[in-house]
């Protein structure tokens, strides 16, 4: 057997759908984003404007979240030391666990390496723990969520997006007595659209369901302390459990989960991911830390972000571009074609020195491909000018459709 074959067919099979992943050689540029430097394709660093990093808020450069990794670092030193169990708990995953809590209402949160692990960690252990357990799940769940139910191996209930009505029918026909869960996400992030969740937690009522609720892409985004969109809608309370990242709007590394204590200790307790992983670094942990306790005394940031994405919506439908609905901080702009789609990309960063990574198949379905642009705070009036113009001459010179 051709070993060597069937792994370059694999590849070509890629290159020939034109969704081929290329990961882009840039630098940040420390206390200047969105500025950055490019590798790519040219000799020595480049300028460039990044326009697709999940560092929505620029956190990740905030000089209280420097400080107090530069601090910890020399207090503690670099990594953790081991699992949790075995010499990597320390105080300051402590104090982070607790402070995601309150930020919540939960009673406990459990913190992990990535949003991917609490999420996988998290939906099989409960889908192997409970008895019969069936799993309901929003047809756009994320591939770890989606990774998760698999690897629980219990019986799954696939509703269409956001179809409340779809939903009860599923829950309608499950046995009254069997365990069930429904899991879905707060802000599904390449759409930009938002569940009903309260909605979603009045089936989870009638049906005597759990809930699990996936805020990556909305703590530090969205209520007055950035406890994401169940705290700006009031449902926090409501949710079983409620899952978020590290490493987006808090601008570091990790997930977690918050909910009651003795759900946490369960998963503490039997989620293979969870124990047998070397836990996040005491320096990211403080970064993440200092992150969390900024942003839920400070709405500064959340509001240029929402201010930024708005000019940038408006700006976009004004040049004619096809931008699609969001409600969010999410601007996708649908191009309909992988190779095109990476074509822009290629266009964008090498003639414009604008940053921004094609989205095609299997991130989202054929034919939606799409260029997915984030403007946070720091991105100025004058960057998106210089964009949507140097879109509009793509467009134009690819001879796409611009609206009238």
């Amino acid at each position: 057997m051709d070993y060597n074959r069937i792994f370059q067919d694999a590849i070509d099979r890629l290159h020939a759908e034109g969704r081929y992943r290329v990961f882009i050689d840039i630098l940040r540029n420390r206390g200047n984003y969105p500025n950055a430097r490019c590798f790519a394709g040219h000799n020595g660093a480049r300028p460039i404007t990044v326009w697709c990093s999940n560092d929505y808020l620029g956190m990740g450069q905030h000089p209280d979240v420097i400080a107090a990794m530069e601090e910890t670092l020399r207090d503690v030193g670099a990594g953790s030391g081991g699992t949790r169990n075995i010499g990597g708990n320390t105080h300051y995953h402590l104090e982070l666990e607790n402070e995601l809590a309150e930020l919540h209402g939960k009673e406990a949160a459990l913190l992990f390496t990535s949003g991917y692990i609490s999420n996988e960690a998290t939906l099989s252990t409960l889908g192997k723990l409970l008895p019969g357990c069936i799993v309901f799940s929003d047809e756009l769940n994320h591939a770890s969520m989606i990774a998760g139910i698999r690897n629980a191996g219990c019986e799954k209930r696939v509703f269409r997006h956001n179809d409340l009505e779809h939903l009860e029918e599923l829950l309608a026909e499950a046995p009254r007595d069997a365990a069930k869960l429904i899991a879905f996400e707060s802000v599904y992030s390449m759409d930009g659209d938002i569940a009903p969740i309260a909605e979603i937690c009045d089936l989870a009522d009638k049906y005597n369901a759990l809930t699990y609720l996936d805020e990556v892409h909305a703590v530090g985004m969205y209520g007055d302390h950035g406890g994401g969109i169940s705290e700006r809608d009031g449902v926090a309370h409501r949710l079983t459990i409620i899952e978020g990242t590290l490493a987006k709007a808090f601008g570091i590394m990790g997930g977690y989960i918050a909910a009651s204590k003795t759900l946490t200790d369960v998963i503490r307790s039997y989620a293979p991911g969870f124990i047998f992983t070397t836990s996040l670094a005491p320096v990211l942990v403080a970064g993440a830390l200092a992150s969390v306790r900024h942003l839920k005394s400070s709405s500064a940031e959340r509001e240029g972000q929402q201010a930024a994405a708005e000019m940038l919506k408006t700006k976009m439908q004004g040049a004619g571009l096809p931008v699609m609905p969001s409600t969010t901080h999410i601007v996708p702009l649908l191009v309909g074609d992988p190779a095109k789609c990476k074509k822009i990309s290629d266009i964008l960063l090498i003639e414009y020195g604008v940053y921004v990574q094609p989205i095609n198949y299997p991130t989202v379905p054929r034919g939606t491909e799409r260029l997915r642009f984030t403007p946070g705070p720091n991105h100025s009036e004058a960057m998106m000018d210089d964009l949507v113009r140097a879109l509009a001459e793509i467009w134009d010179r690819l001879e796409m459709r611009i609206a009238a």
